[in-house]
């Protein structure tokens, strides 16, 4: 198989397991209210149900990472979408809030073998001038499954098909999708070996410590914002007045800005640098959960998707500067970080923001997230932007 070729089914792989993964997650926010219906949850209860899931990815996130060095990123691949697809196969069974929780850490526990290793995988595929577009597809691919998934559940729902019949269907997706790559294994062969390194990187391989604490941060931060407004838009819209069937179409309109936002972010960063433009986008985002927050129901469903593209694009900005500050051989251990970092942003955001609106209200919440928002332009002083450099 040519180089080229070599590439371009690593991607496909990657780009695929990112779309069921997020997928899956994604599912999490437009079930969360259907949830808090059947059992009468509070906003701190719905933001429990969430971290649930998130404490469970972030504990692995960076486990996956070390572990790629010795079984190899696409077994472990293999392994993420079967313990996902399984917790949701367990779902589909679940009649009380335990079998629901397990159900969860399941899911996380799955979620948690995929960011770090598929991005390795492609960091390692290509060169630096090609690897932000590749890894720009990779994020983008995720927004899609995203919508699908969601999407779909949420059509579902409205027509009148139980949610554990679509939990069945999801789980069977993602168990049956994890044979197919076991079947794929030998026609893309690793970015990276699996066997110990031979150069002289040590520890987690960081070139550059006080980049990368400031990009950790801005992840951190960012994703807190992301969780927040994914799972509590619905019951914003709830709050609005509008029925449950249509609230949760709320984070399906989110992620729908969020696809065109991967693109227009992207070129934002090329055209004037990350630091300005990721700084760009948060200024909106804050001012897009505002405008949200103080608009009647109809308006704010039509501002959603726009504020997707400035809430959701952000990512691919960020992600896309993991291998610039880590060596080549610790590349997997370096987005491990990453995504661990965002994973436990998510465990604390719905938790903390929602007992904000227990005790002060939805909207309260909402823009205490506008407020975080702005507080990851901070560690953008510090963040050094490395030059995309091109073949020779």
């Amino acid at each position: 198989m040519s180089s080229q070729a070599r590439r371009g089914s690593i991607l496909a792989i990657g780009c695929s397991v990112h779309a069921i993964q997020d997928g899956l997650t994604a599912t999490i926010y437009v079930l969360l209210p259907i949830l808090a219906e059947a059992f009468g949850l509070n906003y701190g209860q719905v933001g429990l149900f969430k971290a649930v899931k998130s404490i469970a990815q972030g504990m692995l996130e960076i486990v996956s990472g070390v572990a790629a060095e010795r079984f190899g990123e696409k077994l472990l691949l293999i392994f993420g979408l079967g313990v996902a697809g399984t917790g949701y196969l367990l779902l589909s069974q679940a009649g009380g809030s335990n079998l629901i929780l397990m159900s969860l850490v399941l899911v996380g526990v799955g979620v948690a073998f995929q960011h770090a290793l598929a991005s390795a995988l492609i960091a390692g595929a290509y060169d630096n001038a090609g690897r932000r577009g590749a890894l720009g597809l990779y994020n983008s691919s995720g927004d899609v499954g995203k919508l699908a998934f969601s999407a779909s559940f949420s059509l579902a729902i409205g027509a009148g098909i139980a949610w554990h019949s679509i939990a069945l269907v999801f789980g069977a997706i993602a168990v049956a999708f994890g044979v197919v790559v076991l079947l794929l294994l030998g026609t893309a062969s690793s970015a990276q070996s699996a066997s110990p390194c031979t150069d002289h990187a040590v520890g987690w391989g960081v070139i550059d410590p006080r980049s990368f604490s400031a990009l950790f941060v801005v992840v951190f931060l960012d994703s807190m914002v992301q969780a927040g407004v994914l799972t509590f838009a619905a019951f914003l819209m709830l709050s609005k007045g509008t029925s449950l069937a249509v609230a949760t179409m709320a984070s399906v309109c989110i992620l729908v800005g969020g696809i065109f936002g991967k693109a227009v972010c992207g070129f934002a960063a090329a055209r004037f640098g990350v630091p300005i433009a990721f700084g760009l986008a948060q200024m909106l985002t804050a001012a897009g959960i505002l405008a949200v927050v103080l608009s009647p129901a109809v308006m704010a469903f039509l501002l959603l998707p726009l504020l997707g593209i400035v809430l959701q694009g952000s990512t691919s900005m960020t992600y896309g500067m993991v291998a610039d500050f880590v060596h080549k051989s610790r590349t997997a251990r370096g987005f491990a970080l990453i995504y661990a970092s965002s994973s436990f942003a998510s465990v604390g955001a719905p938790l903390g923001f929602g007992l904000i609106g227990d005790a002060y209200g939805i909207e309260t919440a909402l823009a205490a997230m506008a407020i975080v928002t702005l507080v990851s332009l901070v560690p953008l002083f510090i963040l050094r932007e490395v030059p995309i450099r091109t073949e020779a």
